[in-house]
């Protein structure tokens, strides 16, 4: 189970340095205080349940998976910019891979807590 959550983590990591590239140095806006508030806003959803997280917390990598459509779904808007086609790939291949992994840490955890108290 801890590898499982490793790579949520780290998909969720990935999802976090791809967003700050993007905001930063590919498409940055005219001002530094506009770039800081506008990744903080685009990363509150995925900082959130990331404390939780990282502890194990079901529920909390549940809430990851949710999240991660958003990415997923903002990934597929923004393939549509041909400049942008390859960060879109990567922020697509990386949401899906979080709420896949997410979805199966969740299921072996609940199995888990299912045969434990049975």
């Amino acid at each position: 189970m801890k590898p499982l959550l490793f790579f949520c983590l780290f998909c969720a990591g990935v999802i976090v340095v791809l967003t700050a590239l993007r905001q930063f140095y590919i498409d940055p806006f005219s001002t530094l205080n506009g770039n800081i508030a506008w990744f903080l806003i685009q990363l509150l959803p995925l900082l959130v349940p990331l404390p939780a997280a990282i502890g194990g917390n079901f529920r909390s990598v549940f809430v990851l998976c949710l999240v991660s459509l958003l990415y997923f779904v903002h990934g597929v808007v923004t393939a549509f910019d041909p400049g942008m086609l390859w960060f879109a790939g990567g922020e697509i291949f990386f949401s899906l891979a979080l709420c896949g992994s997410s979805a199966l840490y969740v299921r072996r955890a609940r199995e888990l807590e299912a045969q434990t108290s049975a």
